[in-house]
């Protein structure tokens, strides 16, 4: 459900509630179809951390996201954008308390809440994507989140497989990296990823890719840290993981800060999720892609299909 507001001239607002991150896109449409963004605002909420199938959201990250979400409703009230759409992902998808939190939530934002499933979630994500990077041909695209990991595939025409899986880097934190970073958490890991992606393999092998993206918090943050451990090409490859991997295993504090604080926390499981997913689909490189869900959000409401 998409709501209105007439008294401003056009402005377009997405919410995305992701597992890790809460984004507001303020943005104007555009003749060329993509809108221009205006006003960013993020928060990293982390509200898959403390995540539990029983009990739902811990206090500590409900509470954030509430925080979070009274800070975005000041701001809706003060820009009144003409169409709003708020969207959540995994971890209000699978949250005992869900509810509760959406009771709490809205009357703060002004706006419903809507939880989209997993495949929702990638289609957009694909979207998002196309909307924002120029690629020719088939493509891989891996969105490494909070407590999901969507891949698609797909041209410029439609989408050919999407699949959202039950991983994540806050999740996978919690999992097998809450003490010290061991090769036993990182097996650990591999092995969970394996046995989530393993019955969707036969479909993925059989579609020939030219290009694999990455669009996640984990690749911008890969991205920024390989020029410091000298690595000078312009795409991720399994080597380049490797060494991650052994570094963070030598000294994980050496590595993480290297990187902005906000990215520390959940980075390890995520380079453990990406290795995987290179390791099972024989990834050769990857390149950072631009858009995602709040962009793919943007374009569908500049098009009116949402």
């Amino acid at each position: 459900m998409t709501s209105g507001n007439p008294s401003n001239g056009g402005l377009l607002a997405a919410v995305t509630l992701g597992s890790n991150s809460f984004n507001l896109l303020l943005a104007s449409p555009s003749a060329s179809g993509v809108p221009v963004v205006v006003a960013k605002h993020k928060r990293k909420v982390r509200l898959a951390e403390g995540l539990d199938a029983d009990t739902g959201l811990s206090t500590e990250a409900f509470e954030r996201g509430i925080d979070c979400l009274a800070w975005f409703g000041d701001i809706l009230r003060q820009t009144r954008p003409q169409r709003v759409q708020v969207l959540a992902t995994a971890a209000l998808r699978v949250a005992a308390n869900a509810d509760h939190f959406r009771a709490q939530a809205e009357p703060l934002l002004g706006y419903p809440i809507e939880v989209i499933s997993g495949d929702a979630e990638a289609e957009l994500i694909y979207q998002g994507m196309r909307a924002c990077t120029s690629v020719a041909g088939e493509a891989l695209v891996i969105d490494i989140g909070g407590a999901s990991t969507e891949l698609v595939i797909g041209d410029a025409e439609r989408i050919h497989f999407k699949h959202s899986f039950e991983l994540g880097c806050v999740l996978y934190t919690q999992r097998y990296f809450s003490g010290a970073v061991t090769e036993t958490g990182f097996e650990a890991a591999a092995g969970a990823v394996a046995r989530l992606l393993t019955p969707q393999l036969p479909q993925i092998r059989q579609l020939q890719w030219q290009h694999c993206l990455g669009v996640s918090g984990t690749v911008r943050a890969l991205f920024e840290l390989a020029p410091q451990l000298g690595w000078q090409q312009p795409v991720l490859t399994l080597e380049l993981l490797t060494l991650v991997k052994t570094r963070l295993c030598e000294d994980s504090d050496a590595v993480l800060a290297l990187l902005d604080s906000e990215r520390r926390p959940p980075f390890t499981a995520g380079v453990a999720i990406l290795l995987s997913i290179f390791q099972l689909l024989n990834i050769t490189e990857l390149r950072q892609a631009g858009g995602a869900l709040r962009e793919g959000l943007l374009h569908r409401l500049q098009s009116g299909s949402y």
